[in-house]
């Protein structure tokens, strides 16, 4: 896969204008809640996540949760409303080895600005496990984002790595792979998808589970604590 890559350092330019994000050292909190990945119909996995304003050991700790979360699942991608962050922030490793670090990847704040080609390839997510389908998107992109020391990078990316990003990126705007497969192939899955959103409510109703109301009103509190 390191061939897909090809990564440009350092502060840049872009049409967005100077992005900059501030990098600390310390726990701003005493505590860390270990982190698990959120089943459909979670209300993390439709927020649009806002841009992370700073980087600390919390969010340090929080990224390797993350890879770890998403190795224990055997996934190459995982975002940070996948585990009920409201955060622009995914990480990939197109190998799914946990082993090939350099091809471990965190993408804070990210924005695609480019994107070439067309493919229709089949998709899964952690979020929905066991329910695949075809998805079509561009076969080559080019990625802006900081990374966890707060540099700014670009990465040119094609095939599965470009599929992947593509991927992690509609999750941080609250889109979900199911939202671009074709109708007729929705059609065959929406039986999966009602008995994950049946489940997911039933839980509720017993309790196990807070509602969606709590469940906002949390992400709402996360997501300023670490945006503003």
């Amino acid at each position: 896969m390191l061939a897909y890559f090809r990564k440009t350092c350092g502060n840049r330019l872009t049409r967005f204008g100077w992005r900059r994000v501030t990098v600390l050292q310390k726990y701003d909190s005493a505590t860390m809640s270990s982190l698990e990945i959120v089943l459909y119909p979670h209300p993390a996995l439709r927020w649009k996540s806002k841009e992370v304003s700073r980087i600390d050991a919390e969010l340090r700790v929080m990224v390797g949760q993350m890879f770890e979360l998403m190795y224990a699942a055997r996934g190459i991608g995982l975002a940070a409303n996948q585990v009920g962050l409201p955060y622009r922030l995914f990480v990939i490793n197109p190998t799914g080895d946990k082993d090939e670090k350099d091809q471990e990847f965190v993408f804070i704040n990210p924005q695609i600005t480019r994107r070439n080609g067309s493919e229709t390839d089949e998709e899964g997510c952690l979020s929905l496990p066991e329910v695949f389908g075809p998805v079509t998107r561009a076969t080559k992109i080019i990625v802006d984002a900081f990374d966890l020391d707060g540099q700014q990078f670009e990465l040119e990316l094609e095939d599965l790595p470009a599929r992947v990003v593509q991927h992690e990126y509609d999750h941080v705007e609250g889109v979900m792979f199911t939202d671009r497969v074709a109708s007729a192939e929705l059609q065959k899955l929406q039986p999966q998808i009602n008995d994950f959103e049946s489940q997911f409510r039933n839980r509720q109703k017993e309790g196990l589970l807070p509602s969606d109301a709590q469940l906002m009103a949390t992400l709402l509190e996360l997501q300023n604590a670490r945006t503003q």
